[in-house]
């Protein structure tokens, strides 16, 4: 004797399906009901005080310019200069952070090799090296700066 089966189209129950979303759905509304609001706790909030006032990390900013020139921190120098006066700021402070810029537009000379140069005699400092710049006009949020550890 042969067993009839009827063959059923599987199929997805809405009634269990929407029985689940309104659990959850409630569930939510009424975690929100219960939450406590941060800002309604009582806290006493204590003042801390320090001895010594907070101090920036020292910077040393190494500039150049569209014709080529470069500058410590304000001042006229020459490539050969660069580790020297980095040196010499490390030796004040062991913190002291430096920072490349660049002369926004186009220049007379390239200046490509003269940032190499400088990176080049920079890398093996042991302090942190920044590159940095203008932002553009166009009204674009641009990526940060990126900070290199030599």
């Amino acid at each position: 004797m042969r067993i009839r089966r009827t063959v059923h189209d599987p199929r997805i129950e809405l009634i269990p399906l929407i029985d689940v979303m309104m659990f959850l759905l409630s569930f939510f509304i009424y975690s929100q009901a219960l939450a406590v609001r941060i800002s309604v706790v009582p806290m006493e909030l204590r003042k801390f005080q320090s001895s010594q006032d907070a101090k920036p990390a020292p910077a040393a900013t190494i500039s150049l310019a569209l014709d080529g020139k470069l500058y410590y921190n304000r001042v006229p120098c020459t490539i050969d200069d660069i580790s020297a006066k980095v040196a010499e700021s490390k030796k004040e402070d062991e913190k002291t952070v430096v920072y490349i810029a660049v002369a926004d537009g186009e220049g007379t000379v390239d200046r490509a090799p003269i940032m190499q140069s400088v990176w080049d005699r920079l890398r093996g400092c042991g302090l942190q090296v920044n590159f940095v710049g203008m932002p553009k006009e166009s009204g674009e949020t641009p990526a940060p700066a990126p900070t290199i550890q030599p």
